[in-house]
Protein backbone atom coordinates (compact mmCIF):
# COMPACT_ATOMS: atom_id res chain seq x y z
CA UNK A 1 0.00 0.00 0.00
CA UNK A 2 1.44 3.31 -0.91
CA UNK A 3 2.16 5.88 2.00
CA UNK A 4 -0.04 8.20 0.43
CA UNK A 5 -2.76 6.14 1.59
CA UNK A 6 -2.32 4.90 5.81
CA UNK A 7 -4.73 1.90 6.95
CA UNK A 8 -5.19 0.76 10.27
CA UNK A 9 -6.90 -2.13 11.70
CA UNK A 10 -8.62 -1.86 14.94
CA UNK A 11 -11.71 -3.81 16.98
CA UNK A 12 -13.16 -4.64 13.75
CA UNK A 13 -12.85 -0.89 12.35
CA UNK A 14 -10.93 -0.08 9.45
CA UNK A 15 -9.46 3.48 9.17
CA UNK A 16 -7.99 4.64 6.42
CA UNK A 17 -6.36 7.84 6.19
CA UNK A 18 -5.48 9.80 2.71
CA UNK A 19 -1.67 10.90 3.79
CA UNK A 20 -0.90 13.84 1.56
CA UNK A 21 -0.69 16.43 4.15
CA UNK A 22 1.70 18.88 2.80
CA UNK A 23 -0.86 19.02 -0.64
CA UNK A 24 -4.10 19.15 1.62
CA UNK A 25 -4.70 15.69 0.62
CA UNK A 26 -5.03 16.79 -3.01
CA UNK A 27 -5.84 14.12 -5.49
CA UNK A 28 -2.91 13.25 -7.27
CA UNK A 29 -2.38 10.54 -9.90
CA UNK A 30 -1.15 8.38 -6.95
CA UNK A 31 -3.83 8.73 -4.47
CA UNK A 32 -6.46 7.95 -6.87
CA UNK A 33 -5.08 5.13 -7.70
CA UNK A 34 -4.42 4.16 -3.83
CA UNK A 35 -7.18 5.26 -2.52
CA UNK A 36 -9.96 2.38 -3.89
CA UNK A 37 -7.41 -0.24 -3.58
CA UNK A 38 -7.45 0.52 -0.05
CA UNK A 39 -11.18 -0.04 0.33
CA UNK A 40 -10.85 -2.59 -1.68
CA UNK A 41 -8.28 -4.53 0.81
CA UNK A 42 -10.79 -3.64 4.10
CA UNK A 43 -13.77 -4.88 1.60
CA UNK A 44 -12.65 -8.24 1.69
CA UNK A 45 -11.45 -8.05 4.92
CA UNK A 46 -13.19 -10.61 7.44
CA UNK A 47 -11.97 -8.91 10.03
CA UNK A 48 -13.27 -5.43 9.57
CA UNK A 49 -17.02 -4.75 9.79
CA UNK A 50 -17.00 -0.60 9.11
CA UNK A 51 -14.70 1.56 7.49
CA UNK A 52 -13.74 5.04 8.61
CA UNK A 53 -12.08 7.72 6.06
CA UNK A 54 -10.35 10.35 7.28
CA UNK A 55 -7.67 12.78 5.79
CA UNK A 56 -4.45 13.65 7.46
CA UNK A 57 -4.40 17.04 9.15
CA UNK A 58 -5.01 19.99 7.67
CA UNK A 59 -7.28 19.05 5.68
CA UNK A 60 -9.92 16.48 4.38
CA UNK A 61 -9.02 16.56 1.12
CA UNK A 62 -8.58 19.58 -0.93
CA UNK A 63 -10.13 17.86 -4.49
CA UNK A 64 -7.97 17.35 -7.49
CA UNK A 65 -4.25 18.23 -7.45
CA UNK A 66 -4.45 21.12 -9.92
CA UNK A 67 -0.67 21.72 -10.22
CA UNK A 68 -0.50 17.94 -11.71
CA UNK A 69 -4.54 18.17 -14.06
CA UNK A 70 -2.82 22.05 -15.23
CA UNK A 71 0.75 20.31 -16.98
CA UNK A 72 -1.14 17.18 -18.41
CA UNK A 73 -2.41 17.00 -21.64
CA UNK A 74 -6.00 17.07 -22.34
CA UNK A 75 -7.57 13.87 -21.01
CA UNK A 76 -9.64 11.02 -23.21
CA UNK A 77 -13.45 10.79 -22.30
CA UNK A 78 -12.33 7.38 -21.23
CA UNK A 79 -10.66 8.97 -18.36
CA UNK A 80 -13.65 11.01 -16.79
CA UNK A 81 -14.83 10.75 -12.70
CA UNK A 82 -12.16 8.47 -11.78
CA UNK A 83 -10.47 5.38 -10.80
CA UNK A 84 -13.44 3.61 -9.15
CA UNK A 85 -15.86 2.24 -10.59
CA UNK A 86 -19.76 0.57 -10.21
CA UNK A 87 -21.26 -2.36 -12.28
CA UNK A 88 -22.58 -0.13 -13.93
CA UNK A 89 -19.68 0.87 -15.95
CA UNK A 90 -21.66 3.95 -17.08
CA UNK A 91 -21.00 5.34 -13.27
CA UNK A 92 -17.75 5.97 -11.36
CA UNK A 93 -16.68 6.49 -7.85
CA UNK A 94 -14.06 7.65 -5.90
CA UNK A 95 -14.31 4.17 -4.33
CA UNK A 96 -16.10 1.63 -5.78
CA UNK A 97 -19.39 0.69 -3.72
CA UNK A 98 -19.06 -1.15 -0.46
CA UNK A 99 -21.23 -3.54 1.25
CA UNK A 100 -19.62 -2.19 4.34
CA UNK A 101 -20.39 0.60 6.28
CA UNK A 102 -18.24 4.07 5.32
CA UNK A 103 -18.10 6.94 7.94
CA UNK A 104 -16.53 9.98 6.68
CA UNK A 105 -14.65 11.60 9.25
CA UNK A 106 -14.07 15.36 8.37
CA UNK A 107 -11.18 16.80 10.18
CA UNK A 108 -10.79 19.93 7.47
CA UNK A 109 -11.70 21.54 4.26
CA UNK A 110 -13.46 19.22 1.62
CA UNK A 111 -13.44 20.60 -1.93
CA UNK A 112 -14.94 19.59 -5.24
CA UNK A 113 -13.41 15.85 -5.54
CA UNK A 114 -12.42 15.61 -2.22
CA UNK A 115 -16.31 17.08 -1.53
CA UNK A 116 -17.15 14.30 -3.85
CA UNK A 117 -15.59 11.61 -1.46
CA UNK A 118 -17.30 13.03 1.48
CA UNK A 119 -20.61 12.36 -0.21
CA UNK A 120 -20.08 8.91 -0.97
CA UNK A 121 -19.76 7.93 2.42
CA UNK A 122 -22.65 6.42 4.40
CA UNK A 123 -22.49 9.47 7.13
CA UNK A 124 -20.70 12.18 7.81
CA UNK A 125 -19.17 12.85 11.18
CA UNK A 126 -17.29 16.60 11.10
CA UNK A 127 -14.81 17.96 13.44
CA UNK A 128 -15.59 22.21 14.39
CA UNK A 129 -12.40 23.26 11.32
CA UNK A 130 -14.33 21.35 8.67
CA UNK A 131 -15.37 23.27 5.65
CA UNK A 132 -17.10 22.18 2.53
CA UNK A 133 -16.96 23.52 -1.25
CA UNK A 134 -18.10 22.51 -4.49
CA UNK A 135 -15.58 24.99 -6.59
CA UNK A 136 -15.73 22.46 -9.90
CA UNK A 137 -17.84 25.89 -11.75
CA UNK A 138 -14.26 27.77 -10.68
CA UNK A 139 -12.16 25.58 -12.20
CA UNK A 140 -13.94 24.79 -15.50
CA UNK A 141 -14.22 21.11 -14.79
CA UNK A 142 -17.84 19.01 -14.43
CA UNK A 143 -18.35 16.44 -11.19
CA UNK A 144 -18.16 12.33 -12.03
CA UNK A 145 -18.13 11.32 -8.85
CA UNK A 146 -21.91 11.47 -8.17
CA UNK A 147 -21.79 15.13 -6.53
CA UNK A 148 -25.01 16.37 -8.54
CA UNK A 149 -26.75 13.15 -7.53
CA UNK A 150 -25.77 12.92 -3.97
CA UNK A 151 -25.51 16.66 -2.90
CA UNK A 152 -29.27 17.30 -3.96
CA UNK A 153 -29.87 14.12 -1.25
CA UNK A 154 -28.09 15.43 1.59
CA UNK A 155 -29.16 18.98 1.05
CA UNK A 156 -31.61 19.86 -1.06
CA UNK A 157 -31.57 21.17 -4.42
CA UNK A 158 -31.79 24.76 -4.24
CA UNK A 159 -28.82 24.84 -1.55
CA UNK A 160 -26.82 22.23 -3.83
CA UNK A 161 -27.01 24.22 -6.41
CA UNK A 162 -26.32 27.39 -5.09
CA UNK A 163 -23.11 25.18 -3.44
CA UNK A 164 -22.21 24.48 -6.97
CA UNK A 165 -22.45 27.77 -9.14
CA UNK A 166 -20.88 30.26 -6.53
CA UNK A 167 -18.13 27.43 -5.30
CA UNK A 168 -19.08 28.99 -1.88
CA UNK A 169 -18.19 27.52 1.67
CA UNK A 170 -20.55 25.62 3.87
CA UNK A 171 -19.18 25.98 7.57
CA UNK A 172 -19.13 22.68 10.02
CA UNK A 173 -22.49 24.74 12.04
CA UNK A 174 -24.39 25.36 8.97
CA UNK A 175 -23.57 21.66 7.67
CA UNK A 176 -24.82 20.36 10.36
CA UNK A 177 -28.14 22.49 10.36
CA UNK A 178 -28.75 21.62 6.71
CA UNK A 179 -28.21 18.14 7.26
CA UNK A 180 -24.66 17.37 5.46
CA UNK A 181 -22.89 15.53 8.53
CA UNK A 182 -24.30 14.18 11.10
CA UNK A 183 -22.58 15.40 14.21
CA UNK A 184 -19.80 18.38 14.63
CA UNK A 185 -17.27 17.84 17.63
CA UNK A 186 -14.40 19.32 18.71
CA UNK A 187 -11.50 18.55 16.65
CA UNK A 188 -9.59 16.50 18.86
CA UNK A 189 -12.76 14.23 19.69
CA UNK A 190 -13.04 13.48 15.60
CA UNK A 191 -11.52 9.67 15.51
CA UNK A 192 -12.09 8.86 18.82
CA UNK A 193 -16.16 10.05 18.79
CA UNK A 194 -16.54 8.80 15.21
CA UNK A 195 -14.76 5.34 16.54
CA UNK A 196 -17.32 5.17 19.10
CA UNK A 197 -20.19 5.41 16.63
CA UNK A 198 -18.46 2.55 14.27
CA UNK A 199 -17.84 0.87 17.54
CA UNK A 200 -21.72 1.10 17.66
CA UNK A 201 -22.53 -0.37 13.97
CA UNK A 202 -19.56 -3.14 14.75
CA UNK A 203 -21.66 -4.11 17.70
CA UNK A 204 -24.75 -5.36 15.53
CA UNK A 205 -25.98 -8.46 13.43
CA UNK A 206 -23.44 -7.71 10.25
CA UNK A 207 -25.51 -9.12 8.01
CA UNK A 208 -28.53 -6.96 8.85
CA UNK A 209 -26.09 -3.79 9.18
CA UNK A 210 -25.33 -4.91 5.23
CA UNK A 211 -28.55 -5.85 4.22
CA UNK A 212 -30.13 -2.29 5.16
CA UNK A 213 -27.45 -0.43 3.56
CA UNK A 214 -28.27 -2.17 0.14
CA UNK A 215 -32.08 -1.41 1.11
CA UNK A 216 -31.23 2.26 1.22
CA UNK A 217 -29.17 2.00 -1.71
CA UNK A 218 -32.14 0.45 -3.65
CA UNK A 219 -34.63 2.75 -2.15
CA UNK A 220 -32.96 6.03 -2.90
CA UNK A 221 -31.61 4.60 -6.25
CA UNK A 222 -35.16 4.52 -7.74
CA UNK A 223 -34.97 8.26 -8.24
CA UNK A 224 -31.92 9.22 -8.70
CA UNK A 225 -30.07 6.43 -10.75
CA UNK A 226 -30.36 7.92 -14.12
CA UNK A 227 -29.08 11.07 -12.55
CA UNK A 228 -25.95 9.28 -12.04
CA UNK A 229 -25.57 8.29 -15.84
CA UNK A 230 -26.52 12.06 -16.54
CA UNK A 231 -23.80 13.51 -15.10
CA UNK A 232 -21.17 10.86 -16.33
CA UNK A 233 -22.47 11.76 -19.78
CA UNK A 234 -22.03 15.46 -19.43
CA UNK A 235 -18.55 15.25 -17.51
CA UNK A 236 -17.41 13.07 -20.71
CA UNK A 237 -18.48 15.23 -23.04
CA UNK A 238 -17.02 18.35 -21.29
CA UNK A 239 -14.09 16.67 -21.00
CA UNK A 240 -13.58 16.15 -24.86
CA UNK A 241 -15.07 19.38 -25.58
CA UNK A 242 -15.09 21.85 -23.11
CA UNK A 243 -12.07 21.40 -20.80
CA UNK A 244 -8.47 23.07 -21.33
CA UNK A 245 -5.49 22.25 -18.77
CA UNK A 246 -3.79 25.17 -19.22
CA UNK A 247 -6.95 27.51 -18.12
CA UNK A 248 -6.53 25.28 -14.82
CA UNK A 249 -2.85 26.41 -14.09
CA UNK A 250 -4.26 29.88 -14.35
CA UNK A 251 -6.86 29.51 -12.18
CA UNK A 252 -5.26 27.82 -9.30
CA UNK A 253 -3.76 31.34 -7.74
CA UNK A 254 -7.04 32.96 -7.96
CA UNK A 255 -8.91 30.12 -6.53
CA UNK A 256 -6.16 30.38 -3.77
CA UNK A 257 -5.89 33.78 -2.89
CA UNK A 258 -10.06 33.11 -2.85
CA UNK A 259 -10.39 30.43 -0.65
CA UNK A 260 -7.97 32.49 1.63
CA UNK A 261 -10.36 35.45 1.44
CA UNK A 262 -13.35 33.62 2.08
CA UNK A 263 -11.23 31.97 5.13
CA UNK A 264 -10.09 35.51 6.91
CA UNK A 265 -14.00 36.79 7.09
CA UNK A 266 -15.67 33.68 8.17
Amino acid sequence: MSDVVLVEVADRIGTVTMNRPEARNALNAELRAALPEAMLALEADEGVDVVILTGADPAFCAGLDLRELGSRPRPAPAEAGGPGTDPDPVVTRPFPAMTKPVIGAINGVAITGGFEIALNCDFLIASEHARFADTHSRVGVMPGWGLTVLLPQAIGVRRAREMSITGNFMGAEEALRFGLVNHVVPHAELLPFTRSIAADVAGNDQRGVRRMLETYDAVTGTTVAEGWRVERRMATEWQATGFDPAEVERRRQAIIERGRAQTETT
